[in-house]
């Protein structure tokens, strides 16, 4: 530190152009900035200063020095600045990761509300519903909707489960199904995030049956099969929240009532933190009261 504190006088020099004035603002004598940049000069083996009983002035190699090293500095104050904001539970930036249908459908409710309440959190949207590495594409925070997670060594959080039904056009043949059975392979439309087949486990009471969908199919996005269902193109196994306005129209009807898929689970995904930076928790906690409510008013 003690290197980094002779280059900052140094820049410092090169502003003021007067080792008294920067003794003033360093809260120093003139002498110890005199003793620091003749350090700094023996060490880089160069003269930094032409130095007169008025003023001193850059000799060339100060100039060129100083244009190097100037931008280095900038970039470690702004470093260290936002590493002070990361500390802070009400500033700093947010970069969240979160799924396409419920990014379009009610993150933006959640995000106005939590702006509104911290306006010095600047917040990032990206919407995808792949997999990916947090830390590698550096985000602080992801939202996803699946099933419990079996990785022990994940940092996650609960917050909800998430309902889903199977829907079909209401003229559509699957709406006459009274069991799994009667629906065609051909006829169930697979989610998969790298379109392959879906595995669907329907139980009712202590029976369970499981079909294989997108075999015909399938869609790495919840919208894409919903309209596909309402269309007529098959059945859909989607969340609640997706369908819901199809349900409300008559588009899309529910098939199959005593049948009930496993209920997925809304979680927060984080990075191998040993503890969660405050903005993050700040959001985190924010997010799981208001997302329920938002999830039920929309189903």
């Amino acid at each position: 530190m003690n290197d980094l504190k002779a280059l900052r006088t140094f820049l410092l020099a090169t502003e003021k152009r007067s080792f008294a004035q920067v003794a003033r603002e360093m809260d120093t004598t003139p002498a110890s900035v005199t003793r620091t940049i003749a350090a700094l000069e023996d060490q880089v083996g160069a003269q930094l200063f032409v130095r007169t009983t008025r003023q001193v002035s850059l000799t060339t190699d100060g100039a060129v020095f100083a244009a190097r090293i100037a931008p280095a500095i900038r970039a470690l104050d702004e470093a260290r600045a936002d590493l002070r904001n990361a500390r802070k539970a009400d500033e700093g930036r947010l970069r969240i990761n979160a799924p396409m249908s419920l990014g379009q459908r009610v993150l933006p409710q959640i995000l106005c509300g939590f702006r509104d309440l911290y306006p010095r959190i600047d917040v990032e949207i990206a919407l995808n519903d792949q997999l990916l590495d947090m830390v590698e594409e550096n985000y602080d925070l992801a939202i996803r909707i699946s099933g419990p997670p079996s990785d022990k060594f994940t940092i996650w959080r609960k917050i909800c489960e998430i309902r889903r039904l199977l829907v079909a056009a209401p003229g559509s043949p699957w709406v006459a199904a009274r069991h799994p059975n009667d629906l065609p392979a051909d006829a169930c439309l697979g989610y998969s995030g790298e379109s392959r087949r879906e595995s669907w486990v329907l139980a009712n009471g202590g029976v369970s049956v499981t079909l294989s969908a997108g075999r015909a199919v399938s869609a790495n996005n919840g919208e894409v099969l919903a309209h596909l269902a309402a269309d007529g193109a098959g059945v859909a196994l989607l969340p609640v929240f997706i369908v819901a306005e199809q349900l409300r129209t008559g588009r899309l009807v529910p098939i199959l009532p005593d049948w009930q898929p496993p209920q997925l689970w809304l979680t927060l995904f984080y990075p191998p933190y040993q503890k969660l930076p405050p903005r993050i928790a700040t959001f985190s906690d924010f997010f799981e009261r208001q997302i329920p409510a938002l999830v039920s008013a929309i189903e």
